[in-house]
Formats: structure tokens, sequence, C-alpha cells
């Protein structure tokens, strides 16, 4: 039975929702929805109309409460678009509601652009970190961001420019679909536009200058990109250790022994889904992890102060563990492969000798592979060249049946 409707609406109000979802706001016995939105359909609310509650969770608990009650949601735009769709749908099963969907802020910025949507990354910064958006400055890139409020462009200009994107266009569209709808443009390290309207979106067409901070889209970046006191796994390590985890779409990583964060940091940038959580027992490195964090555009890193195997009591099981260095506790490995969900895998890697016999014992008594990692780079050798290597590892993979 169908008991509750969403409703997306614009700033244009009740003309530009249609007529089905206007008889749902009439026949509701409670409409839930922002003040403004509250406001805007006003003369279609004949029920009882709840305000948003704070914290938004409570609102929640509340729509659910009237199951079988005929209750209609008023959302911004498209309510399954960064919108409060997605988050009843997951109380509240698919066949219990209608959606009347209007177009989102996305939608009419790429329409009033002529930017194809197909080709533009789109990201909610709406009550998140700006942070996120550093991963997808690219030079070409065309990016539309979902900003919370009137300061929020003016931030991300100063991060762009900070970044070395300040060349970069931001066109500010403001109010979409309502009578004071607005669209402007600024170079980013000129920004100067003011009265900017609390509802906006920002579109970034990117320009790189010399020097700009880009990502690339592979592992192993360079190690210069952290900030590290040498405890950082080394890059070419580094590409060969993500692709030993093999991170796969939703899954958590547990980084322990994080040092720098740069094995958590970039499994959370191969997919926005994938989650981590760095471990790291030197209170001055986990603030460094955070700081990475920041500036790699993950801030969602969990990051724990703590010595393992004990840090680890709480955690979700994870789907992969990566284990560096020195591994001196010898119940890190145990505990590790206990906590390993079904198909998750273990990667260790071990630049000391009495790590390296662990990870020997562990691969003679439980099996995966084994794999010598020497690299040596070429440097200067008084006037001539020759090649300094490398601390060797001993990596251990292994995966949960």
């Amino acid at each position: 039975m169908t008991w509750l409707t969403i409703v997306g609406i614009g700033e244009e109000g009740l003309p530009g929702i249609g007529d089905a979802a206007e008889a749902a706001i009439a026949e509701a016995e409670f409409v839930f929805g922002g003040a403004r939105h509250l406001e805007l359909a006003a003369s279609a609310i004949i029920g009882e109309p709840r305000p948003w509650l704070s914290p938004f969770s409570d609102s929640v608990a509340a729509i659910i409460a009237l199951r079988g009650r005929k209750v209609c949601v008023l959302a911004s735009g498209d309510p399954f678009h960064y919108g409060v769709g997605a988050t009843l749908s997951r109380h509240i099963d698919a066949s219990q509601m209608v959606v009347h969907p209007h177009p989102s802020s996305f939608s009419l910025a790429a329409a009033r652009l002529g930017w194809p949507l197909q080709d533009v990354q789109t990201l909610s910064l709406h009550g998140r970190p700006l942070d996120l958006i550093r991963p997808h400055l690219h030079p070409g890139a065309r990016i539309l961001a979902l900003t919370s409020d009137e300061h929020g462009p003016a931030q991300l200009a100063k991060l762009l420019t900070d970044a070395g994107f300040g060349i970069s266009i931001i066109a500010v569209l403001e109010a979409l679909g309502g009578p004071s709808e607005t669209v402007r443009s600024h170079v980013a390290m000129s920004f100067a536009l003011t009265d900017i309207d609390p509802l906006n979106i920002c579109a970034i067409s990117v320009v790189a200058l010399p020097g700009a901070r880009i990502l690339p889209l592979t592992p192993g970046l360079e190690d210069a990109l952290y900030e590290h006191d040498g405890q950082i796994t080394k890059r070419d390590v580094r590409a060969l250790t993500l692709s030993a985890l093999a991170p796969r779409r939703g899954e958590t990583l547990w980084d322990i022994g994080a040092g720098s964060g740069s094995i958590a940091i970039e499994w959370m940038l191969a997919d926005p889904s994938l989650r981590a959580v760095a471990v790291e027992m030197h209170p001055d490195r986990a603030a460094r992890i955070a700081r990475n964090a920041m500036t790699f555009g993950v801030p969602d890193l969990k990051i724990i102060t703590g010595t393992a195997p004990e840090a680890l009591s709480g955690l979700d099981a994870p789907h992969a563990v990566f284990i560096g260095g020195g591994g001196s506790d010898p119940g890190l490995l145990d505990a590790a492969v206990s906590a390993l969900r079904p198909g998750g895998r273990l990667v260790a890697n071990a630049v000391t000798l009495e790590f390296e016999a662990a990870l020997l014992a562990k691969h003679a008594e439980i099996g995966g592979t084994l794999t010598r990692i020497a690299v040596s780079r070429a440097d200067a050798v008084g006037t001539m060249t020759a090649w300094r290597p490398a601390m060797p590892i001993t990596q251990w993979v292994w995966s949960k049946a």
C-alpha cells in the first residue's frame, strides 16, 4: 500500500510541479518539508505542515511513525539526487511511496550552460567539506558543485586558487528556476561576487596553472604530494600494494600503522564508495594523516590514534587490511586474519627481519603468496651515476575463504 508521496519542488513553486503532485500535497494529512518548501506550497496544503526537525533524523522517525497515513514530503528538485528520497528509501520500501521528481539543480544548471550532464562531474558540497572537490581538479574538467550557502562560492574560489587553479572560471547560478534566478561568472583568483543567494550552485571550468596540485587517477602518487616524516610507503611499493589490496566498490580498508596515511588515502581515491580506517599510534603522525586526507580530498578518512590490535576493537569488519613497516606485535597478524570478512584480502609489507620471519611463518601456516620487492633508483655518486637500492620489502598477500 502506498502511503508516502515525495514531491520535488523548485523555486517557481506550485506552477512547476504538475497536477498530480499538487493533488498529492492537497490530499496529505501531513506535509513535511523545509520552511521554504512549505511556504512555496502553502496554497495547496490542507493537512498539517511539519517543518524539518533538528536533528533531521527526528523527522525521519516522525515520518515512519505515520506509516499508513497519507504523508507528503517536499524536497528540493530531484528527491533521489543527493536528496531526502535517498534517506527515506533506507527505511521505507519503494512499493510504499510515490515520487514526483522535479529537475535537479544540476539538470537546471546544465541546461542554462549548455553542458552535457553526462560529461560533467556533479558534487554536493552542501554540509560537506569543500575538499571533496580536490580529486576532480583536472585541466579541462567541468564541475557542478552544490554549495551550502552564500559563502560557498568564495570559499571554493580560494580553494581553487590555493591549489593552483586560480584562472579557472566559476559561474555562480543562483535561485535556479525562480523569479530571481541569476547567473554570474568570475575568475577564481579574483573572485569578488557579493550578495550571493544562499541557494546556489557553482559551475567550474577547470584551468590549471603551472605547478597546480593535480592528483593523477592511478595509484602510486608522488611522495612529494604527501606531508610525511619518512614513514611513508614509497610510490613504487604503494602502487604494487594497492594492486594487491584490490579495492572493490563499497569496501572498507584497515590501514594499520598508517604513517602518512598514503595507502588509506589512495584506497579511498580509487572510488567514492570506498571507506578506510587509518590506525596510527603516534599522535603527531595521526594529525599529519588528517591534514593529508584533507589535501587529497578524502576528508571522510577515519583516523584512530592508538596501538593495534587493541585499537581495532569495535570497528566494523574490514574487506581488506594493510599492515606496513615493522609489524612488531606478534598478535597483530592473527587479529587481522580473524577480523577479515570472507573474501577479504590481507597485505603485509615487511622491512625488518623480525616481521619478515612472522610473515614466513604465517605463510607456512595458512598459505597466500610471498613477493620480494626490490627497487633501485639512479643517484649521483661523485661525478658519476649509480643505482642506489631502497630497503627491500617482503610482501605477503592472503585472501580469506
